[in-house]
């Protein structure tokens, strides 16, 4: 139980952070959220469809199933318009230098806020591969977004947001898949105890680096580019 209550707190503080960071980037014209994301492969993407079609029995409609692409994570934060090029640019070097890795997706989960997400289970080649985009991508990012009010309760989240721009990176990386923002339907509750007595799994791989303009819910409402890994 304090292994699942941790889980929901991250959950909570991390998807907080995205809609904050989202909001901020509507507020400055100058600057755009983007998300630099894994780019997972077809058993991982046919989880998230077979996932969503149970949710689907209940009326609750997924990010997939309107027509988002399944992601995971690996940087989001706010950018300079005019830095997207060099974006791409940096970011397509680095797909360059990977192969295709073996991922996991295992378990779901629901946050207090009712985020629903199913887990990736954390790798050394997924860690790697967030870290060196953080790193790569962090002297681009717009350094006067301002510092998330609820950063500032947790010291090692604000010393990620005031040094890379997020608080969900290095030690702070908690790989997921969103399937849902702030659902309001209560039959969440009931898809929830079903798969957690079942809960869903696949092995896959990651293929390849997305970016995409991000909405509020840290979904990607614009693809800016995607680049594929050579095959192992």
């Amino acid at each position: 139980m304090v292994k699942q209550h941790s889980s929901f707190s991250w959950l909570f503080i991390s998807f907080t952070f995205l809609t904050l960071l989202a909001t901020s980037a509507s507020s400055y014209a100058k600057s755009i959220s983007i998300n630099v994301f894994a780019i997972p492969s077809k058993p991982i993407v046919e989880l998230v469809a077979n996932t969503s079609d149970k949710l689907a029995t209940h009326q609750i409609t997924t990010f997939y199933q309107q027509g988002l692409p399944v992601h995971a994570t690996l940087y989001l934060t706010d950018y300079p318009l005019e830095a997207q090029n060099e974006i791409k640019q940096m970011v397509e070097r680095i797909a360059k230098e990977h192969q295709s890795f073996e991922i996991k997706a295992n378990g779901f989960s629901v946050s207090p806020s009712n985020w629903a997400f199913i887990n990736l289970e954390k790798s050394y080649q997924l860690q790697r591969l967030a870290d060196e985009i953080t790193l790569k991508l962090e002297p681009l990012r717009d350094h006067q977004a301002p510092v998330p009010s609820w950063v500032k309760h947790y010291p090692n989240k604000l010393v990620a947001f005031e040094r890379y721009g997020s608080p969900n990176v290095f030690q702070n990386f908690q790989p997921h898949l969103t399937l849902l923002a702030n659902e309001k339907n209560p039959a969440l509750a009931l898809v929830q105890k079903a798969l957690h007595a079942e809960p869903p799994q696949a092995q896959g791989e990651i293929i390849g680096i997305g970016i995409g303009v991000s909405d509020q819910f840290g979904q990607q409402k614009e693809i800016l580019a995607k680049y594929f890994f050579d095959a192992k």
